[in-house]
C-alpha cells in the first residue's frame, strides 16, 4: 500500500519535472532560431529592414540586459542571427581589438566576411546601434557595404560584409609587382580610393571619417576596382581600443602629425592617410617605422620622410615605374602624381587639398 502510494506521487512529480525540461530547451532552442531582436528601421533609402521581433521586455527600441539584436541592410535581407554565428570560417587576420574571419554562410553572401569586435574593445550597445546606422546607409562603387550588424548578449559585436578574393591593396602591393608597376592601374586605383572618401566625406550632412585608412584596409575587385572597407569602425570601439588603433596607425606611418585621439579624426586627417597610400602605390612596397614616431614629427613612412622634405622626387619611384613613364612620355604626370601626394601629406591640415580638388588633378594627371 505504501509502495503503492509512492508511486503515485513520485511518477506524476517526475512527468511534471520532464514537461518542464521538454519546455525549456524547447524555448530556449526557438529563441536561438528565430527569437532574437532585429533593431528596428533607421528609416530612409539603404535603411536597415523595418521588420522587428519583440524580444521578452523588450521597449520597442534597442532591447538590453543581455538580449541578442541583428540589424540588416541592404544585400544582407536574408541573413539571420543562426546562419552568422553557426557559419564555419577561418581567422584572416587579427588586431587588438578584433578578429577577421571568412565564412561560408547558408543564405546572403554565399562567402563573406566576418569581423568580430571583442567585448571588452566594443562601445556600448546603443552607441553601437547608432554608430551601425550611419556607417549602413554608406552605399558607393568604392566602398565595402555593411550587409548586418550583429551585438551579442555579451556586448561582442558581428560586422558581415561581401568578400574580395582579389584581397586587399597592401597585398596587391607586395605580391601583384608586375601589374602594380603599371602607371594606368596606379592612377585607376587612386581615383577609386578618392572617389569612395568623398563620398564618405561629401554625400551626407555629417562626413563619416574614416579614421583608419591603410592599404590594408581597401579590398581590390578582381577589374583592380578599390573599395574602402572599415571606415568608421572606431565608432563601434571604446574610447581605449580606438586610441590603441590609431597608435598602431602611427606605427604604419599613416597617423596625421596633429592627431592626438582617434575621436579627433578629421576628413584632413583621412588626407594625410590618403597621401601615404599614394606614396606607397609609388614605392610600390609597404614601409613601417622602426620606432615609435615622435609627436613633433611627420609621420610618414621612415623612407619616405626625408624624400618629401628634400623633394627628392625620382627617389620614390621603382625603377621599372620610372622606366614606363619616360617610354610612355608620363613622366610630368609621375611627378605631378608624386607632388600631389606629399601635398595631402603637408603638416598643416588646412594646407591639405580636400577630395574634390584630389579628385581633379587625378583625372587631369591620368589622362
Amino acid at each position: 500500500m505504501r509502495k503503492a502510494v509512492i508511486n503515485a506521487v513520485l511518477f506524476p512529480a517526475l512527468a511534471v519535472v520532464l514537461a518542464l525540461a521538454v519546455f525549456y530547451f524547447v524555448r530556449r532552442r526557438r529563441r536561438r532560431r528565430g527569437g532574437r531582436s532585429v533593431l528596428p528601421s533607421h528609416g530612409g533609402g539603404g535603411g536597415a529592414r523595418a521588420d522587428r521581433l519583440q524580444a521578452p521586455g523588450g521597449s520597442g527600441g534597442y532591447v538590453a540586459g543581455g538580449e541578442e539584436a541583428l540589424v540588416r541592410f541592404p544585400g544582407g535581407e536574408a541573413l539571420t542571427v543562426a546562419a552568422i554565428l553557426e557559419a564555419p570560417g577561418e581567422v584572416v587576420a587579427k588586431s587588438a581589438h578584433s578578429t577577421l574571419y571568412r565564412a561560408g554562410l547558408s543564405a546572403g553572401e554565399a562567402v563573406a566576411l566576418l569581423r568580430f569586435v571583442r567585448p571588452a574593445c566594443a562601445a556600448g550597445a546603443e552607441e553601437a546601434a547608432a554608430a551601425a546606422r550611419v556607417l549602413g546607409a554608406a552605399r558607393h562603387p568604392n566602398l565595402v557595404p555593411i550587409r548586418a550588424l550583429y551585438v551579442g548578449p555579451r556586448g561582442e559585436k558581428l560586422l558581415v560584409h561581401p568578400f574580395y578574393a582579389a584581397g586587399s591593396l597592401r597585398r596587391f602591393l607586395q605580391e601583384g609587382i608586375n601589374d602594380s608597376q603599371r602607371w594606368e592601374i596606379i592612377c585607376k586605383l587612386s581615383i577609386g580610393i578618392v572617389k569612395g572618401l568623398d563620398h564618405l566625406h561629401t554625400a551626407s550632412q555629417k562626413p563619416i571619417i574614416h579614421g583608419n585608412l591603410k592599404t590594408n584596409n581597401i579590398m581590390l575587385d578582381a577589374d583592380f576596382q578599390p573599395r574602402i572597407s572599415d571606415f568608421g569602425l572606431y565608432l563601434l570601439l571604446n574610447p581605449a581600443a580606438a586610441q590603441e588603433m590609431l597608435e598602431t596607425s602611427a606605427i604604419q606611418g599613416y597617423k596625421a602629425p596633429e592627431l592626438i585621439k582617434m575621436r579627433d579624426a578629421t576628413r584632413e586627417s583621412d588626407i594625410y592617410s590618403l597621401g601615404v597610400i599614394m606614396l606607397e602605390m609609388l614605392a610600390q612596397k609597404e614601409i613601417v617605422n622602426d620606432k615609435l614616431p615622435n609627436a613633433r614629427d611627420i609621420h610618414l613612412p621612415a623612407s619616405f620622410k626625408d624624400l618629401v622634405l628634400e623633394r627628392k622626387i625620382s627617389e620614390a619611384f621603382s625603377s621599372e615605374l620610372i622606366r614606363q613613364s619616360k617610354n610612355s612620355g608620363k613622366e610630368e604626370n609621375l611627378n605631378a602624381y608624386f607632388e600631389l601626394a606629399t601635398a595631402c601629406c603637408n603638416p598643416s591640415p588646412s594646407l591639405r587639398p580636400d577630395t574634390k580638388k584630389i579628385l581633379k588633378r587625378l583625372e587631369d594627371i591620368a589622362r
